[in-house]
């Protein structure tokens, strides 16, 4: 049987406690005063493995988060600003259709653009008209639609009895400024 230089310690140390064990440079400790440093060194050591878990996890987690990001990137957001002009330049109107809402009116705007953005983002502003419950349909199927277009506000407003509602929704969707997307 192998035993370990703390149990072997451990065992004098409750036995002898304070019998003279090691004398270094003129310095004497007891077996007891070995026994709690090497138990004080091995907390330590389990704490430090720890903690170099805990890092390894967080650079592992901070990997994994940056692949998802770019793959975000190059796979969901349109490449360029036409191409989420393209994206939402039918695909709204048609939904609209689906969704038995009158399309009125769409404005697009593009914020300007500074040289470290990785990210441009298209504004689309609309008014609609329709009943409640098929405004309510085409915000759900908006939601639901693979483009990715973020709803950033919502008005309806009621006219008079003949009228239908107004919606006026304002959109927003991101594109890769860069042509790799990195």
């Amino acid at each position: 049987m192998i035993r370990s230089y703390a149990s072997i310690l451990r065992d004098l140390a409750i036995g002898r406690p304070d019998a003279p064990a090691l004398t270094f440079e003129g310095v004497t400790r007891s077996f007891a005063d070995l026994h709690d440093s090497s138990s004080c060194t091995a907390q330590a050591l389990r704490a430090a493995e720890r903690e170099r878990t805990q890092a390894k996890e967080l650079v592992d987690g901070k990997a994994r988060a940056d692949e998802e990001l770019n793959s975000f990137y190059q796979k969901v957001l349109p490449n360029d600003l036409a191409a989420a002009r393209r994206m939402t330049y039918s695909s709204l109107p048609a939904l609209a259709k689906k969704t038995n809402v009158r399309y009125e009116t769409r404005r697009f705007e593009t914020p300007d653009i500074k040289d470290k953005d990785r990210l441009g983002r298209l504004e689309i502003k609309m008014v609609l008209q329709g009943e409640y419950a098929d405004l309510r349909k085409f915000i759900y199927e908006l939601e639901r639609a693979p483009e990715f277009v973020i709803i950033d506000d919502v008005t309806l407003t009621e006219g008079n009895e003949r009228e239908a509602l107004t919606l006026r929704i304002d959109l927003s969707t991101y594109y890769n400024v860069r042509a790799n997307g990195s």
